[in-house]
């Protein structure tokens, strides 16, 4: 954890520098002293707190997966979703089945925002866990509309579909987390579980420190 990162519910987040969060925009500003009573928090609990008490912007994260998935890959990319949208952040996906629609339906438990950025014309395609279906009538163009328009992409499991939205990520120079199977190309970040994607997400959407 930063040293000097702490949060005050009335005035935000500051960190060691004297700086001071501006939760909508998300970036730094000069900010003087944390107020008293302000407690340290780590950059997960800051992400979370962030988007749940400041008001923030939301930050969109896509989960890009297979249609055919397992029964493990479908269970993984259900924690991803709850994981995402437990700490505010807006889900988005390919709307259809697989791994799209075991993440928009965890994110939707846990209360969350869900976009599915749908191939064909028809938005009633989209899965039942997508609460914003968007028709882009793009077919497969559509996998660039998502690692673009997102600030970060999870890979749970693999497929040709899910290989070129990992490749379009890592040319936009996104950070992209794989699990359960996904792509083990150079600049994937692994990880064995949904919740070690959480810290270095954190630190990178609070910081901008890009994961490695």
């Amino acid at each position: 954890m930063p040293a000097g990162l702490i949060f005050d519910p009335r005035g935000g987040l500051w960190d060691g520098q004297g700086r001071r969060f501006d939760a909508w925009n998300w970036s730094w500003r000069p900010g003087g002293e944390a107020p008293q009573g302000a407690v340290p928090v780590s950059e997960s609990e800051a992400l979370r707190r962030i988007c749940k008490e400041l008001g923030a912007r939301r930050v969109p994260v896509g989960v890009i997966g297979p249609r055919e998935a397992t029964a493990g890959q479908v269970t993984a990319a259900g924690q991803v979703g709850k994981l995402l949208a437990a700490h505010g952040l807006t889900l988005v996906c390919g709307g259809r089945g697989g791994v799209m629609a075991a993440a928009a339906e965890g994110a939707r438990q846990a209360g969350g925002l869900t976009i599915g950025l749908l191939p064909g014309s028809d938005w009633r395609e989209a899965n039942a866990g997508i609460e914003i279906p968007i028709a882009t009538g793009l077919s497969e163009g559509r996998n660039m509309v998502i690692a673009k328009s997102c600030a970060a992409l999870v890979a749970v499991g693999g497929s040709y579909g899910t290989l070129s939205e990992v490749a379009y990520g890592l040319h936009f120079d996104k950070p992209v987390f794989g699990l359960a199977g996904a792509p083990d190309v150079p600049g994937v970040i692994p990880a064995a579980a949904a919740a070690e994607i959480l810290p270095p997400l954190a630190r990178y959407l609070i910081f901008g420190a890009k994961p490695s």
